[in-house]
């Protein structure tokens, strides 16, 4: 069973920073055929979220404060789920546990993610609204959207 957590950057082990880096390559670079800077000067100032089955980060997510990615919203990105998990709707979870974390962690501040555009009803689920109009980050097409809650 998934367990979720987060940390801070500096509470990061070497190992799970490691393990976050090839997830994340796993993913967005070698999955979906996407080259593109992922090491981009804000995982420093980011709240880790870790998804853990049986000593293996298996999902992953992080949190950037209002203003780091966007003017007047905290953030989520990075949100990646391994391919061979993906069937036990472990990326819901982890969604759901990453907006309650942006929550506590920056409370009464909205929320925008960038999500890539077939996955905009996977976020409707989890109530983000579209803003604005389709766009392309790194050659997928992507759409920005905005928790109702907050």
């Amino acid at each position: 069973m998934v367990k979720f957590f987060y940390k801070k950057f500096k509470e990061l082990t070497t190992a799970e920073l490691h393990d976050i880096f090839a997830l994340r390559a796993e993913v967005f670079v070698v999955e979906q055929d996407c080259v593109y800077q992922d090491i981009d000067g804000k995982d420093q100032a980011s709240i880790h979220v870790l998804g853990v089955e049986e000593g293996k980060i298996i999902a992953y997510a992080r949190i950037l404060e209002r203003g780091l990615s966007y003017k007047g919203h905290s953030a989520i990105g990075r949100i990646v789920v391994s391919e061979s998990f993906r069937s036990r709707k472990i990326g819901h979870k982890l969604v759901a546990f990453t907006i309650e974390a942006t929550k506590k962690t920056y409370p009464k501040t909205p929320i925008k993610i960038s999500a890539q555009a077939h996955l905009k009803f996977f976020y409707k689920e989890h109530k983000f609204q579209i803003t604005g109009q389709p766009y392309l980050e790194d050659g997928i097409p992507h759409v920005g959207m905005v928790l109702l809650e907050c």
